[in-house]
């Protein structure tokens, strides 16, 4: 796919410069930034050619790129397989390095949380629950009209259960350890190699991802909003396929940059 800067945006373009900036480390949430929502979590799909495009991006910059996700590791493992990424899965929890070695960070007891979600959910079918390490996430995305009652009862869940805290996401509420978050997780990356010493970008589209824009913003990197919304991220991106066309733009910069590098090379 041939992308041209004219049919970029005004923060596209801000972006694409970014993404093709030596000393950038880059970040990037998965649902609803490099893929759109769906119906339930197993509905999303990787469009084609991203996963190549994260490819060529990564070797740009060295290594410096990782994904920042509520998802476990390894659903984002499968989602870009056979390409495997530094990612930071359940909001921090999981984290793998560069160096392959996954982190796991201490999780209080959700076990109450989890039984309350699903007694709900059995009264409601239209309810998803998804547990994860140390996390239990409520999905009312295909029943939007029991929000309240979704709200009140993982609220009331998560004040008896000391060291949880409650996430408001897109129509999912997520109880997850309060110690962990998205912008500890790129602040541990921004410590270890590849990624210490750049300039970090984070893009990501929830509320979920604030930690995340607060840390790169006050640590002189660029938060990425996608899609609408109040933020604490001063760029900002229409959707998902904003952002795709952007990766695919600084994919084919990295792929010309490093074809011409061999041919620099072969002509010594």
């Amino acid at each position: 796919m041939a992308v041209t800067t004219e049919a970029l945006n005004d923060d596209s373009a801000l972006l694409a410069g970014l993404f093709d900036t030596p000393g950038c480390a880059i970040f990037l949430d998965f649902d609803g930034t490099l893929v759109d929502l769906a119906a339930t979590p197993d509905g999303v799909r990787l469009e084609a050619g991203v996963a190549e495009a994260l490819a060529l991006l990564s070797r740009r910059h060295g290594g410096a790129l990782a994904i920042i996700s509520g998802r476990p590791v390894a659903q984002i493992d499968a989602m870009l397989a056979p390409l495997v990424l530094p990612v930071a899965g359940v909001h921090g929890v999981e984290r793998r390095g560069a160096d392959g070695r996954l982190r796991l960070a201490p999780t209080p007891d959700v076990t109450p949380v989890l039984a309350r979600a699903q007694a709900l959910a059995a009264l409601h079918p239209g309810l998803l629950v998804e547990q994860k390490r140390g996390a239990v996430a409520l999905h009312y995305r295909l029943a939007p009209e029991l929000q309240a009652l979704c709200v009140e009862e993982m609220t009331a869940a998560v004040q008896a259960c000391p060291g949880i805290l409650l996430l408001h996401g897109k129509m999912v509420l997520e109880a997850k350890p309060a110690a962990t978050d998205k912008g500890g997780a790129i602040a541990a990356f921004m410590t270890e190699a590849p990624f210490a010493g750049r300039r970090a970008v984070f893009a990501g589209d929830d509320t979920t991802d604030e930690a995340g824009f607060a840390f790169v913003e006050q640590t002189g990197g660029q938060g990425v909003k996608v899609g609408s919304g109040a933020s604490a991220a001063s760029l900002r991106l229409a959707s998902p396929a904003a952002l795709r066309v952007v990766l695919l733009h600084a994919a084919v910069l990295a792929a010309s940059t490093q074809t011409q590098g061999v041919a620099d090379d072969d002509s010594l």
